[in-house]
């Protein structure tokens, strides 16, 4: 299943280009317009209805980049994707295949950082280092060894744990893609196959507001997130990471997500490929730094 951000597809300015730092010129600028869904509004989250038939919310104005030229990452890679790269600080966004930057999809494993946050917010999981017991294969382990490996069996507990009614609550106030709800979906588990999706501009606002610590949810929980999902760190720069492959949709988007706090600069990335053999689905982490590389966001 897959939907199109916003009920009529966006409205595109093209404006002149003005030089950039760090390869981020490019032949032409898409100011993207869609409307502002926004729930955060201060009430008990136990009390927000759950909006199930959301499919068409946007995820606010974004004036937005295309770099076509970019696109040859994955051509020659032989995979299609986007990536989308966005500057927390002025509100603008980089795209590399601006069709499937808008088009929603399954979140798939990557929905486990909102469902770590809500988790943690409402005490489903004491801290990030409790051990948790669980249907894989693995044994109990803690939030700080299952995120990096993006355990969807601890991510399946947690869910049990919160409540299928409270976890949509919390989608709905993270204002999380589609934030649709299949009513019949008992498990909960609606990221995996749906009909929950987002697309990679949604996961790049998202992660903008986990990055900033400023989602409506504890500051501790938020920071110690960051802290779990730190993948790597250098003289002047730290960047934050996870994965998912959604093999159970269909079709099944791989992601890699995250952001890179380079002290003075901030920005979130979604790369999505769809493939369907896991070999491709390995060359995501490696086109993902290719493209913040070039974007002279992340060093090679």
């Amino acid at each position: 299943m897959r939907t199109e951000t916003g009920s009529r597809g966006p409205t595109l300015v093209r404006r002149p280009v003005r030089g950039a730092r760090g390869g981020l010129a490019a032949a032409g600028v898409l100011t993207v317009m869609a409307g502002l869904a926004c729930s955060a509004d201060g009430s008990d989250p136990n009390e927000m209805e759950n909006s199930a038939d959301v499919s068409q919310m946007g995820r606010g104005d974004v004036p937005t980049e295309e770099r076509d030229d970019l696109e040859a990452v994955f051509d020659e890679a032989g995979v299609q994707g986007t990536f989308v790269l966005h500057d927390v600080h002025s509100g603008t966004s980089t795209v590399v295949g601006a069709d499937l930057a808008r088009e929603r999809v399954v979140p798939g494993p990557t929905f486990e950082l909102a469902n770590s946050l809500v988790a943690l917010e409402t005490g489903a999981v004491a801290d990030v280092d409790e051990e948790i017991e669980n249907d894989g294969s693995g044994g109990a382990v803690s939030l700080r060894e299952a995120l990096p490996d993006s355990d969807v069996a601890v991510q399946r507990e947690l869910a049990d744990r919160v409540g299928a009614d409270a976890l949509h609550t919390w989608v709905d106030r993270f204002d999380y893609g589609n934030r649709a709800v299949d009513e019949q979906n008992e498990d909960g588990h609606d990221w995996l196959e749906g009909p929950l999706e987002i697309s990679a501009m949604e996961q790049t606002v998202f992660l903008a507001g986990l990055a900033r610590a400023e989602l409506p949810v504890g500051h501790e929980h938020q920071e110690a997130l960051h802290e779990v999902v730190l993948r790597e760190q250098g003289e002047d720069y730290s960047l934050y990471a996870t994965e998912g492959w959604s093999a159970e949709a269909d079709p099944s988007p791989g992601w890699w997500i995250g952001w890179v706090d380079n002290g003075e600069g901030l920005h979130t990335f979604a790369l999505r490929l769809d493939a369907d053999e896991e070999t491709q689905m390995q060359q995501r982490e490696p086109l993902g730094r290719e493209l913040l590389d070039q974007l002279g966001v992340l060093p090679s």
